[in-house]
């Protein structure tokens, strides 16, 4: 099954195109990279995927169904939008709430208005939500304050959110920009585990390339709007992301990614083409 498909995918803020023809196909169960320089539309394809934001043109499916199409929101969308969990920069978290709280939130879209707005949650929905701190390695901080997390715990309770609100695809808007290192190889050592283990579909926005071919098998690149790459992330070395992105690149290259000066076929897909041609560097 196709977990994310985009067809011709346009849209415009003002003088600037944001997303330009955007085509693609994400099969379930894949972890997928998206990448690119600040301005390349990152962030705008991962909101009209989740069905945040509207699209000028073209349509978005997910798992199938469509979400968006021509502009206008599909009637389906607020209910498809339970089975699409967003994982944002900022963590999206209530500070003064418990983290256990917080990750209750996840079950609002699966319960009935009035037990959501109480704060009503089952023993069940509770134990739900505490397997789900265990599994992302925060439950001793279950009764803490959200405020009281560092920066990596606060997006790991975020991605505890999202497991427990049962989604079947996963969104990331670059969720490891504003930690340290070794927060943010946690953090996706966990995506990564969580795609593994339950076959998640995962589609994790990421500022530096190094951790797309650490983590993730294939990497869709984008510049100006639109797809400029669309393949196996271990092509992504320095050399070529000097050819996509000129000196935007330095931004996206880690100091220990590899430099290749070797000749190599890639993938590469051409501006507003969801369909991949070979090419040789």
């Amino acid at each position: 099954m196709v977990a994310v498909s985009i067809d011709g995918l346009t849209k415009t803020f003002g003088r600037k195109r944001a997303l330009n023809g955007v085509s693609l196909e994400i099969p379930a169960g894949e972890m997928v990279a998206l990448i690119g320089a600040s301005g390349s539309g990152k962030s705008t394809l991962i909101r009209h995927i989740a069905g945040l934001e509207r699209g000028d043109a073209g349509c978005i499916a997910i798992h199938g169904r469509e979400i968006q199409s021509a502009g206008r929101l599909s009637g389906e969308a607020r209910d498809m939008r339970r089975s699409i969990g967003v994982i944002f920069q900022q963590f999206n978290l209530v500070d003064r709430l418990p983290v256990i709280t917080n990750v209750l939130v996840g079950f609002l879209g699966q319960i009935n208005r009035l037990r959501g707005t109480l704060g009503f949650f089952s023993r069940n929905e509770k134990h739900i939500a505490m397997r789900a701190l265990h599994r992302v390695g925060i439950c001793e901080q279950a009764r803490q304050r959200a405020s009281t997390l560092s920066g990596g715990q606060q997006q790991r309770a975020a991605i505890a959110r999202a497991l427990v609100q049962g989604a079947r695809l996963m969104l990331a808007d670059e969720p490891i920009a504003s930690l340290d290192p070794a927060s943010a190889r946690r953090v996706m050592e966990i995506l990564a585990g969580i795609n593994k283990e339950d076959g998640m579909t995962v589609v994790v926005s990421l500022h530096q390339v190094e951790y797309a071919r650490r983590y993730c098998p294939r990497t869709i690149a984008m510049k100006d709007g639109a797809v400029v790459y669309d393949g196996p992330s271990v092509a992504l070395d320095t050399a070529f992301l000097k050819e996509l992105y000129g000196e935007a690149s330095d931004e996206l290259i880690l100091p220990d990614a590899p430099v290749s000066d070797q000749p190599r076929e890639r993938p590469v897909v051409a501006i507003g083409s969801g369909a991949p041609a070979l090419a040789t560097a």
